[in-house]
């Protein structure tokens, strides 16, 4: 039973070199690429936000998500209702508002955690369905 215990003690009760190696790794080396991870989600953020805006739709910048809330409520319909029908018409899938209660109707939630060439594709068909509504 004790050669168990401390076996168990090193097993669980900390995390493993290797894990702990990588993480020191990280911290001294890693920085570059959070820098670039961070470039290539403001092009994205900037990309999806003015996509949007460019589509007529009020869209208020994120500053720590990778989530934008365009207003659909001026198309006439619930979000609820825009999703479903974008989804069916163009094959590209958001999330109504009102997902997020009451204060979210009117609006959709759309990620920009993909490529670029894949938001600017999703952005064509966005405005493709709202052009022929």
């Amino acid at each position: 039973m004790e050669a168990m215990k401390k076996i168990h003690q090193y097993v669980i009760m900390c995390a493993p070199t290797m894990s702990q190696w990588a993480a020191v790794e990280a911290l001294e080396s890693g920085m570059p690429e959070v820098e670039r991870m961070v470039a290539e989600y403001d092009q994205r953020r900037q990309t999806i936000v003015q996509g949007f805006r460019d589509m007529g739709l009020s869209c208020f910048e994120p500053k720590g998500a990778f989530y934008c809330f365009p207003r659909v409520s001026d198309l006439g319909m619930t979000s609820d209702e825009f999703c479903n029908r974008l989804l069916e018409a163009e094959k590209v899938a958001v999330v109504p508002g009102s997902a997020f209660g009451d204060s979210g109707e009117g609006f959709i939630r759309v990620s920009y955690a993909y490529s670029i060439d894949s938001i600017k594709k999703a952005l064509v068909k966005i405005d493709r369905f709202i052009q022929a509504l």
